[in-house]
């Protein structure tokens, strides 16, 4: 295997196997680079000047957008809004489009093993118009059926939410039947790819969602910057999430022209610094490939599974087959609170999450009340993982 922790610093100077990349990458050195060339060589307020500097900066910010739509396919640079993260993308989402457009008898549809931040804004959605959440249940690993979803969609599914990649169970959910079985109806489908779009090749050409989000933060970009993909009737359509500085045409006492797609939905001072980390992320990512990074984590997380099944009182949540897991492993020591084993691996200088993970419901749906979650990302190796066992 590459040793590519060599071009992550942290990695390189710290004496530790991170294991906790569903919470958040570590950033490659081109990605600092990046956003340190950023801020000595091209600052000033994008969008806002017309003298050179602030130029430059509105043309790197356009050009990480201009990225962005290509890592994704999207038909157009403009229908990529930089949000702070997957969070914000979909509440964006929940408020400018879902409480504008749902109804009393209309249907959310999502899944008990959502993130909160794929949660609680349906939530908020259904208490505020009438709606109802339905929430489908999957098998106890993870899997969800087409049938299941047929059962689950009806006449009455005017909206649905699913993450295509579980952050507890690594499962990959079958997004592009729901997308086919919603749309039949008349509905809309946001996918929550926080989990995908650092691990597998996304085309929203192909898979044809209304609306998509990520956080770059979790791609090797830095915090604080984050992706909605929409389609342009939609967008352009909403009412902006936030009103203020640079998502206006004009305004005047009595009120104001709003700004086209995609500026109306970033009001502010935006964080130009991280589309450029974003695309440098992206450039790095696209530079080793989808087939080597899925390879390398494959590998690993057959490693994990094979020794964790010689080791008596743990047990991994989800599918018994590793592929079915995409790097992320919940596991759980038998009489041991998921906190301490995380703990006493920290002790060793390896890090791991515990808790719910922000996903209280699917950890009650198995039976559990939290686990420890091992999380790969391509740049780990073989030494992190034998240092876990």
């Amino acid at each position: 295997m590459k040793d590519y922790k060599q071009e992550f610093p942290l990695l390189k100077n710290r004496d530790i196997a991170y294991l906790d990349n569903a919470a958040t990458e570590q950033r490659p050195q081109a990605v600092l680079d990046a956003v340190e060339e950023f801020y000595q060589k091209h600052n000033a307020n994008p969008l806002r000047g017309l003298y050179d500097l602030a130029v430059e900066a509105t043309d790197a910010y356009e050009a990480a957008r201009e990225t962005v739509a290509r890592f994704l396919n999207a038909p157009k640079a403009s229908q990529i809004i930089f949000t702070r993260n997957t969070t914000e993308s979909i509440n964006l989402v929940a408020y400018s489009y879902a409480l504008g457009h749902l109804q009393p008898g209309d249907e959310i549809l999502t899944t008990v093993m959502e993130h909160h931040s794929n949660l609680l804004p349906w939530q908020m959605v259904a208490k505020k118009t009438g709606a109802k959440v339905v929430y489908l249940e999957p098998e106890k690993d993870g899997t969800i059926t087409r049938a299941m979803l047929e059962k689950a969609v009806n006449e009455h599914t005017k909206f649905a939410a699913m993450a295509q990649v579980s952050n507890v169970l690594g499962c990959i959910n079958p997004v592009e039947d729901l997308i086919e079985l919603v749309h039949a109806q008349g509905g809309i489908v946001l996918i929550d790819a926080a989990q995908s779009a650092p691990h597998m090749a996304i085309d929203v050409q192909a898979m044809n969602p209304d609306f998509l989000a990520f956080s770059g933060h979790k791609l090797m970009a830095p915090m604080g910057i984050g992706v909605l993909y929409g389609r342009m009737e939609l967008l352009e359509e909403m009412e902006p999430f936030m009103s203020g500085g640079e998502m206006i045409e004009s305004v005047t006492l009595d009120g104001a022209v709003y700004a086209e797609v995609p500026h109306k939905f970033e009001a502010g001072t935006v964080n130009a610094g991280g589309a450029v980390g974003l695309a440098a992320a992206i450039d790095y990512l696209n530079a080793i490939g989808f087939d080597e990074i899925t390879k390398r984590e494959d590998q690993l997380t057959q490693m994990i599974f094979d020794g964790i099944a010689k080791i008596p009182h743990v047990t991994i949540q989800g599918s018994k087959d590793p592929m079915n897991h995409h790097g992320i492993m919940s596991f759980a020591v038998e009489g041991v609170h998921p906190h301490d084993v995380a703990t006493i691996l920290s002790d060793a200088h390896v890090a791991v999450r515990a808790g719910h993970h922000c996903a209280q419901p699917l950890l009650k749906f198995l039976g559990v009340r939290s686990t420890a979650r091992v999380s790969l990302a391509f740049y780990n190796d073989e030494t992190d993982v034998k240092r876990f066992l």
